[in-house]
């Protein structure tokens, strides 16, 4: 399936009780809006729980206009510290999620039927042949209900682990894919962290 399908493909996914991109003005031409940032087609690949929710969206309007993501927050923060111990940049990556849609509101669950419905209409497309990086139980969750290989790291916005010992997690991760080689300083130094 092509990258334009696969598109088409998140275009048309309705689920109710979300919003589409569509409706909150992020239609465009990537899967997700992470991906005018982070849209490799032979880099890595991680897959988070959700982009946002609607009222995120409308109150940071301008900055994902510009970047696509919220630099700022949790998740951004230990991505970027990531690629740094990598050496590489968010250009070398390709970032999707499980769930393709909005929740009204912050902080929504999403229950699994509703991620299975839009990772078997979207997700799964994306990962094929490709090296896979599940962040957090709900994007590993759906991996393993959809059968697809996959590498497990908390995910960057969970709680209990410093924004230093995530990354340091996510970096090992990302170089264990084989697509990119291991950073300058020696493995022992930069994982040692549990």
């Amino acid at each position: 399936m092509t990258y334009l399908e696969i598109i088409e493909r998140r275009r048309a996914l309705r689920i109710e009780g979300y919003r589409t991109l569509e409706e909150v003005g992020f239609d465009g031409p990537w899967v997700t809006p992470y991906q005018k940032a982070a849209c490799a087609p032979d880099g890595p690949v991680l897959i988070a729980y959700n982009w946002l929710d609607v009222p995120s969206v409308e109150n940071n309007r301008k900055i994902l206009e510009e970047l696509g993501y919220l630099p700022r927050i949790l998740f951004n923060r230990v991505l970027k510290e990531a690629l740094d111990i990598c050496g590489e940049q968010r250009a070398d990556l390709y970032i999707t999620q499980a769930f393709h849609l909005l929740p009204a509101e912050r902080s929504s669950s999403i229950p699994a039927r509703d991620i299975d419905a839009s990772f078997k209409a979207v997700t799964r497309h994306e990962l094929l042949g490709r090296g896979v990086i599940a962040l957090g139980g709900a994007a590993t969750e759906a991996c393993v209900r959809h059968g697809i290989g996959h590498s497990f790291v908390c995910h960057p916005s969970a709680r209990g682990l410093s924004i230093k010992e995530k990354a340091k997690k996510l970096a090992k991760a990302l170089t264990d894919t084989g697509l990119w080689s291991a950073p300058a300083a020696p493995l022992h130094s930069l994982y040692s962290a549990n």
